[in-house]
């Protein structure tokens, strides 16, 4: 009895050796095959609050930051029929998006394509168009100086002053719709501006005549699963992303931080087993964000549930906002472009118009903060969406899942 005990033990023992081994190899199979792979921001000068510095090494200040991490650099193929590949992602794009059409306009457009004899064109979802988006771009207010996309593959137009626009009036419009309403109760469409590096939520409609706004639209095909997240609670006090292949903290501490403070946090953070913690870049934390949830809609932030963030109180003390998130990506704009990091709210992308605070960008859009300030004087309000400005943002920290 003594024996088969003993024996039993020893089959039990092996047979959890070996499902721990098959659960390495799952890991590892998920992380390599990746339904979600991240292009790189292109990021690779060093910032300071003000200049542009040196690299840091780990341990000196400002290390962490975006061009101290370099990821799946951004890589095209110019087809030569109309039509770009990224081989990051496996996404084919049109090259050319011609004039500024209405959503129904396009939706027929890409169900009428046959560009390079494909029939399966789409309109991109928000995720699915940030992946173009690069941080080499530079902007002055309205004044484009530098495109935040790849002018050598992609055509992309600026907007036309004879017309009564902005250069930076060429947003490019998305298929994701936001949950909520934005403005006066506008029913709002997100976009990204290759113009001035941001993601806002756009009204369908004007709001004078109701006539629907004509936007760019860059038709997309392939890799139907990008942009869809497979997310797993590891119970450990992180959650890991299968589809992208990084493990996130699953709690943010409440506090709120300049972006110095949040790139130091972030690389001194030791949580569960791990130390090799880092401030995420723009696209990294952007892949987290749940358009399907806002405060709006379901009382929470933009995020998936297994996530847990801090509840904030808006400028105006009303409960049920949450915290602009940053990233460790500087975001170059204004007189100073080096001042200015990227954030992403998961709460309301409020801003002050008329004195009266709203939801003007939506939950989940991505805009930028100066890197740091007084704390006593903020919140503060900005450009002629009367941005808030919070300065002092939460901290997410990620980590490569095959980090060792």
């Amino acid at each position: 009895m003594i024996k088969f005990k003993a024996s039993l033990a020893l089959s039990l023992t092996v047979l959890m050796a070996s499902t721990l081994t098959l659960g390495q190899k799952k890991e590892s199979k998920f992380s390599k095959k990746l339904t979600y792979p991240l292009v790189d921001t292109k990021q690779n000068e060093a910032y300071n609050n003000s200049n542009i510095i040196a690299l840091p090494s780990k341990g000196e200040e400002f290390y962490g930051q975006d061009a101290c991490y370099q990821g799946n650099q951004p890589s095209y193929t110019d087809n030569g029929d109309g039509t770009i590949t990224d081989k990051v992602t496996g996404l084919m794009w049109e090259k050319d998006m011609g004039s500024k059409v209405s959503p129904e306009e396009a939706l027929q457009k890409s169900e009428n394509s046959s560009l390079a004899g494909y029939t399966d064109w789409r309109i991109p979802s928000i995720k699915e168009l940030y992946s173009l988006i690069i941080f080499t771009g530079q902007v002055k207010g309205a004044k484009a100086i530098d495109l935040f996309i790849d002018t050598d593959y992609f055509n992309q137009p600026l907007g036309d002053p004879s017309l009564g626009e902005r250069e930076i009036d060429a947003q490019t419009a998305s298929s994701t719709e936001y949950i909520g309403k934005t403005m006066n109760g506008d029913e709002t469409i997100f976009g990204v501006n290759f113009i001035d590096g941001r993601i806002k939520g756009y009204p369908k409609y004007r709001k004078r005549t109701g006539a629907i706004i004509k936007r760019y639209f860059r038709l997309v095909r392939g890799n139907n699963d990008y942009g869809k997240n497979n997310i797993v609670d590891n119970g450990d006090g992180t959650v890991s992303d299968y589809s992208t292949g990084l493990m996130w903290q699953k709690s943010d501490d409440g506090i709120g931080r300049n972006w110095e403070e949040s790139l130091a946090y972030a690389e001194n953070l030791k949580l569960s087993k791990y130390t090799d913690w880092r401030l995420p870049n723009a696209k990294e934390l952007q892949s987290i964000v749940d358009y399907s949830r806002s405060p709006q809609t379901s009382s929470s932030p933009a995020i998936n549930p297994l996530f847990a963030t801090t509840e904030i109180t808006d400028p105006n003390g009303k409960k049920g906002q949450y915290p602009f998130f940053w990233t460790s990506t500087t975001h170059l704009d204004g007189r100073n472009p080096y001042s200015s990091a990227v954030y992403i709210a998961f709460g309301e992308g409020q801003g002050k118009m008329r004195e009266r605070l709203m939801d003007v960008h939506g939950a989940g859009c991505q805009r930028s903060d100066p890197k740091s300030g007084d704390k006593n004087n903020y919140p503060q309000f900005f450009g002629p969406q009367g941005d808030v400005r919070y300065v002092y943002n939460y901290t997410r920290a990620v980590r490569n899942i095959d980090s060792k």
